[in-house]
């Protein structure tokens, strides 16, 4: 009788081991992978190019005294840019400033006069906008590896103007027009939007449009647009 149970046992073992090995066999799934999420936090440097377009008063750059006038001004700008940033969620908050070197001209004849009384003089006059900077706070929504943003802060503007007499008094008469050249740098403001674009964990690109209104005594009607590109490297 004892025999007979082992045995019994035994074929029953068997059996199940035979059952297992018949069993399709499943390949090992290791753990999920998960999709790395873009850093936009760090500082960064990069450079910058575009073209601006606007109106610019060029006699302001002579005298606060006479009345307003505007010559329209477009050109070419290429510069560099420095910022930092740091990402919380999908806020991404920093600090940006740039210097360009400019191109942005334009030209017009000009009748110089103060409380609608013409001084006498007929100029032609080229303007150029031969420098701007921008120091600025950035707030924006990152979408992994694509960024959104706002931006605004002040603006720097060097601008340049030369005159030449073509009718009345001649250029540099004094009590008329003594200065027949002038060169300043405004203050003004400086807002926009832009996307920026992240190709490699470090590499990014982006675009961005600025309006800039310069501010101050005399220079109401100097207003700047601007469209730039550019490649950043962050650290």
């Amino acid at each position: 009788m004892k025999k007979l149970i082992i045995g019994a046992a035994f074929a029953a073992v068997s059996s199940v081991c035979a059952f297992a090995a018949d069993l399709p066999t499943q390949a090992y799934k290791g753990a999920p992978v998960v999709a790395q999420v873009y850093n936009w936090t760090g500082l960064y440097v990069g450079v910058n190019g575009g073209y601006g377009w606007g109106t610019q008063d060029p006699l302001t750059l002579f005298s606060n005294r006479f009345d307003r006038s505007s010559f329209n001004v477009s050109g070419g700008m290429f510069g560099g840019t420095v910022g930092a940033q740091i990402q919380q969620g999908y806020v991404v908050l920093g600090l940006e400033g740039d210097l360009d070197w400019a191109n942005i001209k334009g030209n017009g004849i000009s009748n110089p006069a103060i409380a609608g009384i013409g001084q006498g003089i007929t100029l032609n006059i080229a303007s150029n906008i031969s420098a701007v900077g921008t120091a600025r706070a950035r707030v924006g929504v990152a979408m992994n590896n694509t960024l959104f943003y706002v931006t605004g802060g002040a603006a720097f503007v060097k601008s340049s103007v030369n005159g030449t007499s073509i009718a009345g008094a001649p250029c540099g008469t004094l009590g008329v027009f003594p200065n027949c050249a002038a060169s300043a740098w405004h203050p003004g403001i400086a807002a926009g939007v832009g996307m920026e674009y992240g190709f490699t964990p470090n590499w990014s690109v982006k675009g961005e449009y600025l309006y800039t209104q310069v501010i101050g005594t005399g220079a109401s009607t100097d207003k700047l647009n601007t469209f730039r590109g550019g490649i950043n490297y962050r650290f």
